[in-house]
């Protein structure tokens, strides 16, 4: 395959063709041992598009080879107060086992920058596991580091809180 067989655009939230694609990869992100190793329950699978759309700080980025889908990049808006300017937080990167490798998720990315940049913002964030090197390879490629404000107290560390 070339690279240039695969197409990247931004998701449009009410067409079906990229609901469904958006609903399949997602699917198997999270099936993936990377995103947890558990499939998503049907009702997410089913809103999730129509969610997504009515955020309006959220976009997505897809890649097609074809009419087939091969990578999902979903990615929310925030606000950095000590620039006072917003930024981009990549939430899921995944591209389909079958085509990783070739650059796609790095397009994606590229793609993601460029629509940060068009809104005005001052940086990208994202949180990866620490067992995926692949990706923290890619993201250190493509300039993303480890977050910190001042030597002395370290790098950043993500935390959750479930709320039931």
């Amino acid at each position: 395959m070339t690279q240039a067989t695969v197409q990247i655009c931004r998701a449009d939230y009410a067409n079906p063709v990229h609901a469904q694609a958006l609903a399949q990869l997602l699917d198997g992100y999270a099936r993936d041992v990377m995103g947890g190793g558990t499939a998503l329950a049907p009702g997410v699978l089913a809103t999730v598009a129509a969610e997504l759309a009515k955020r309006p700080h959220a976009f997505s980025v897809l890649a097609f080879v074809g009419d087939v889908p091969v990578g999902l990049v979903n990615c929310f808006e925030g606000f950095s107060t000590f620039a006072a300017k917003p930024l981009v937080n990549v939430h899921d990167v995944t591209v389909e086992p079958a085509y990783r490798g070739q650059g796609i998720a790095q397009n994606m990315l590229r793609e993601v920058e460029h629509i940060a940049r068009q809104r005005g913002c001052c940086k990208l964030t994202l949180e990866v596991l620490q067992g995926n090197t692949n990706a923290i390879q890619l993201y250190q490629k493509i300039g993303f580091g480890g977050y910190k404000l001042v030597d002395a107290m370290g790098h950043a560390v993500f935390f959750q809180k479930t709320l039931a």
